[in-house]
């Protein structure tokens, strides 16, 4: 691998870069000509520079103003990845205008509460499926004044005067650059660094979704913050393929490549992320623990069919590796002669295993969004991959603490990042302080109350620092579950060992107030489909597939492996299977792929009771 310029070497930021608009503009210049973003157009790659970066971004900021946004105005926008997103995100950002992000696979309803809770005046849509969502409910929305839509297909014949196309858009900015060729550049000073940038709706587990207020400040801070632990060079290639209107992508795809200078590269759509990253090849990767495990899983089954021999060496290098990388976290070197084997392990399994997932470029991985087994940690560190865990909230704009350069800890999220502070309260909750913390909810000053208490963000964490000071995070702490016995149990260590079989999609344990521990687990439909044709199980349907006496003993026989690792008390006693296909689409999935606890609760309440 090439030697890389470290990011130190880059040139600081002149003063008075202090706002999203005049970062990206002066990045705009600086870096014309390199390549900003790649999207798949026809099977070919297709290289975006910052310059057209740049241009679209400043046409879609005339076009608002030419559709009557002023600063501080609400802009809605709901797409999968694609450069649009962030022409339309920067644009109005540019202006002092405020992007409102929603989740594409919200339902009609849930898009009408974003859109009339922010009282977004212009809703930007990716395309048709998209715009009738907004046209079923937009006789509710009263602030909302223009409609645009990025992909018209299907639309041709379409007439209304409030939908406009987002080509319209980008000459209606073209035509007022023309006439006005100033005014962009004027714009773009009128932020102020306190000023409202982006507003992030969470999701709405116990009441409908908050909008937590991102400040310019705060992007600008923990951008800084995160590229001093873990420096982005402008040659790394990056997937974007979360949710963008997620915190954790918003950061990588949008503003990370202002400090660090990075490609990103949108997926095509997500049933094409395995093949997108082996086309790519990404030097850094960020994802939920659920794709973590599905690599895992496929690359495990993968060696459960191959021959004696592969496994037999598949076996041998893991555990080469394994034991190189105990003395990498230990911060010391191995012995010669493990160096040796680790690059024979690398040139005969391991690299192929890794080319498999797309991973063989990378410099580092990162885990975050939700709790990560330890153990998978592990298996990615034996492949030779330099896994990292990171910890942190929407309300602190994304990070807070991360695996550090040279010091990941198993079984903790890292430290605090530069300027972060983080403390434990009296009743064990995660405490953080700093630069980044949010502005508050919008329209909601009871919640932004009960949240921030004299500047410090209460985040509803359970945790503690170990010797080393590595935050280690026990659970939510409305999840901890207290047996009819007593006993304080936190859930996620054992849903994370559970989810560690390759059979198992996700589990929810339950048990506050019972005698003992149940589970309801959610198969992973490919990999039991597959087990059941290789072992001629009769199936028709999904929901037959759970109740298959053959697949109930094969999840069982999974659960008893988890239960060799816990105490008695902490065992899952009784468990069932989900007999209906749950996605992002249903509301008891969040979008960062994880069951959500108390709709999983209410939904299957008689199914829960059944095991009492």
């Amino acid at each position: 691998m090439a030697v890389r310029k470290r990011q130190a070497a880059k040139k600081p930021l002149p003063p008075g870069l202090n706002t999203v608009p005049r970062v990206f503009w002066h990045r705009v210049h600086e870096w014309a000509d390199q390549t900003a973003m790649r999207e798949k157009d026809f099977g070919i790659w297709k290289n975006i520079p910052w310059k057209t970066y740049g241009e679209k971004a400043k046409h879609t900021a005339l076009g608002l103003i030419e559709l009557g946004i002023e600063k501080g105005d609400r802009v809605a926008v709901i797409s999968e990845n694609n450069p649009e997103w962030l022409y339309s995100d920067m644009g109005t950002i540019a202006i002092g205008g405020v992007t409102v992000g929603i989740y594409p696979t919200d339902s009609p309803n849930q898009v009408e509460y974003v859109v009339g809770h922010s009282g977004a005046r212009v809703y930007i849509a990716e395309d048709e499926e998209q715009l009738d969502k907004i046209l079923e409910v937009r006789e509710n929305l009263p602030s909302l004044k223009k409609i645009v839509v990025m992909d018209m297909e299907g639309l041709r014949n379409f007439k209304d005067d409030m939908v406009i196309s987002f080509d319209d858009l980008l000459a209606l900015g073209k035509g007022l650059d023309e006439r006005d060729p100033g005014l962009f550049e004027k714009r773009i000073r009128e932020p102020r660094p306190e000023d409202l940038a982006i507003l992030i709706y969470t999701s709405g587990t116990t009441g409908p979704p908050k909008g937590a207020m991102i400040s310019h400040s705060n992007i600008i801070s923990v951008s800084e913050m995160q590229d001093e632990v873990n420096p982005g060079f402008e040659d790394d290639e990056i997937l974007s393929f979360l949710p963008l209107c997620h915190i954790a992508q918003r950061s990588a795809s949008a503003f990370g490549p202002l400090f660090a200078g990075y490609r990103i590269n949108f997926v095509e759509e997500m049933d094409t992320v395995p093949e997108n990253i082996r086309e790519v090849s990404p030097t850094v990767f960020f994802a939920v623990p659920r794709i973590w495990e599905k690599f895992y899983s496929s690359l495990v089954l993968t060696m459960r069919d191959s021959t004696r021999l592969e496994k037999l060496a598949f076996k041998w290098a893991l555990g080469v590796g394994g034991k190189v990388s105990d003395y990498t976290l230990q911060l010391t070197q191995p012995p010669l002669y493990l160096k040796f084997l680790f690059k024979v392990a690398d040139w005969t399994v391991l690299r192929n295993l890794k080319k498999v997932i797309g991973l063989d470029k990378a410099r580092y991985l990162l885990s975050g969004a939700a709790p990560i087994s330890p153990d998978l940690l592990k298996f990615y560190h034996s492949l030779g991959l330099d896994m990292r865990e990171v910890y942190g909230q929407t309300e602190n704009c994304g990070p807070t603490s991360i695996h550090f350069d040279d010091d990941v800890k198993f079984g903790t999220v890292g430290k605090p990042l530069p300027r972060a502070e983080i403390k434990i309260s009296d009743e064990g909750e995660i405490l953080l302080k700093g630069p980044h913390i949010f502005m508050g909810y919008y329209n909601d000053p009871e919640k932004t109350a009960e949240t921030v208490i004299d500047g410090w963000l209460h985040t509803g964490d359970v945790g503690r620092f170990d010797e080393d000071g590595h935050l280690i995070i026990s659970d939510r702490m409305k999840d901890i579950i207290i047996t009819s016995g007593g006993k304080n149990i936190t859930p996620s260590e054992i849903e994370n060992q559970l989810k560690f079989s390759p059979y198992i999609n996700d589990a929810v344990v339950i048990g506050d107030g019972r005698k003992y521990l149940t589970a309801l687990i959610m198969i992973d439909d490919e990999n039991v489909m597959e087990y059941a044709q290789d072992n001629r199980i009769p199936f028709t349907t999904y929901a037959s597939l759970t109740k298959a006496e053959e697949i109930v003993k094969l999840i069982h026989n999974q659960v008893e492996e988890v239960n060799k690792k816990f105490a008695r008390v902490e065992t899952v006693k009784k468990f069932r299977l989900i007999d209906i296909q749950l996605t992002t689409d249903d509301e008891e999935i969040t979008p960062t792929m994880k069951l959500k606890r108390k709709f999983v609760n209410e939904k299957f309440k008689e199914v829960i009771d059944s095991m009492y």
